[in-house]
């Protein structure tokens, strides 16, 4: 998975008037967790610019004053009214300790039926998962080039042994439903009304002679 860099200071006082001053001053208050302590640091706001607006999920290294810290965003907390970022809470990585991710599901390819007047329905856009750190992907990329109306991609067909994913492998993440307009047709179908319609063709013929 992708790391992104923050270049930060620790935080000596943590209490509500030093945390204003930090917000005054354009810098965002932050913890990480899952370490010995809580280590308290801040952050210019600009530098969470990649990690918090885009779909994809990242790691982090924060960097203060050259102790560099691993780490994933666990919760993040905006103003109600200008958005703006208020507070991130983050959870330390180590190599040997697996951890809990939300992984981003992209879909790949045109499915059929679509073309055929079926309707897409995305059902999971992230995945759950528990993974050591060095084997958490970016995304998981999901085939939806023959979903047929009526058909579905389920958990099951996104396993594997470098992680676990934390819904039923039931799960549905994508499926292509019908509607009234839509047409339901199968190869074997298709054949058939093609010859049916070569037939159909050859007695008329014959009528009109």
């Amino acid at each position: 998975m992708k790391s992104i860099k923050i270049k930060g200071s620790e935080r000596e006082s943590v209490g509500k008037k030093a945390t204003k001053a930090l917000r005054n001053a354009g810098q965002v208050p932050c913890v990480v967790y899952g370490g010995e302590k809580p280590l308290h640091f801040s952050a210019d706001e600009l530098a969470f610019r990649d990690l918090v607006y885009t779909p994809a999920a990242h790691t982090v290294e924060i960097d203060l004053n050259g102790s560099k810290v691993r780490a994933i965003m666990q919760d993040i907390q905006f103003h109600p009214v200008t958005d703006r970022i208020l507070h991130i809470d983050f959870y330390q990585l180590f190599d040997d300790k697996e951890v809990t991710m939300n992984i981003p599901v992209r879909l790949q390819g045109n499915a059929p039926g679509v073309r055929s007047g079926g309707r897409l329905l995305f059902r999971k856009r992230k995945l759950a998962i528990k993974a050591l750190p060095d084997n958490l992907p970016d995304f998981f990329d999901v085939d939806i080039s023959k979903l047929k109306i009526g058909e579905n991609i389920t958990v099951e067909s996104l396993l594997k042994d470098e992680f676990s994913i934390l819904h039923p492998e039931t799960t549905v993440v994508v499926q292509v439903k019908t509607q009234r307009s839509a047409v339901v047709v199968d190869d074997e179908e298709e054949g058939e009304g093609e010859e049916g319609a070569a037939e159909g063709a050859a007695e008329g013929a014959e009528s009109q002679e």
